[in-house]
């Protein structure tokens, strides 16, 4: 597995089972992602979680690591209604090489016009036990701008994290937003992402 690249993968096999082994983690952590048919689900989860190998973890566990790395989760922070450059990807999107694709016209349109009205952000909530979840209203001087995309509380953090879409001007580190939390606002600041990194605290308001 040493011998895999970050973010390449090979062909191989797993307690039998034909797999593809990707060095994918979605976490952002060193992790891996196997791919392989039903039939050999039972033998691969023995190898791996079998008899004290490893510790099961859950769907939750990967949310809220991939939300304190500030990584955007289709149908929560990205869907059909957004578009690379508000959520901060587009780094990813190559106009000018490659084999044409559908939306590239629109990009380019978008692009040119300077990239996005809006900006996916991050934010911190500083008010203990208020955790504004997926769905809940996002204020901006007393307007409504948005909902919260992803929401939870970081265990590496010890508060309330999130993230959600502002205008561009108002995404700034260190703009205070509000977030209708239960029928009650609770007050959060935008700030730079990753939230948590490395296994230290890395948002800032610079």
């Amino acid at each position: 597995m040493s011998q895999i690249g970050y973010y390449h993968f090979e062909a191989g096999q797993v307690a039998g089972a034909d797999c593809f082994i990707s060095r994918t983690g979605y976490t952002g952590e060193d992790g891996f992602e196997l791919y392989f048919r039903p039939r050999g689900a039972q033998a691969v989860w023995n190898a791996v979680a079998g008899e004290g190998r490893g510790q099961p973890v859950g769907l939750g566990a990967r949310d809220s690591l991939r939300l304190e790395m500030g990584y955007p989760l289709y149908g929560s922070d990205i869907d059909d209604t957004t578009n690379p450059y508000e959520a901060g990807l587009g780094w990813i999107v190559k106009l000018n090489k490659g084999a044409p694709f559908a939306g590239k016209r629109v990009l380019e349109q978008i692009k040119g016009s300077g990239g996005a009205n809006r900006r996916l952000v991050g934010y911190v909530v500083g008010e203990k036990g208020a955790i504004p979840r997926h769905g809940y209203d996002v204020y901006l001087a007393n307007h409504k701008i948005d909902v919260v995309r992803s929401g939870g509380f970081s265990p590496s953090l010890k508060q309330a994290i999130g993230t959600t879409y502002v205008p561009t001007h108002s995404a700034e580190p260190g703009t205070k937003i509000e977030i209708d939390c239960r029928g009650k606002r609770v007050e959060a600041e935008i700030v730079k992402m990753p939230f948590y990194k490395d296994g230290s605290v890395k948002y800032n308001k610079k």
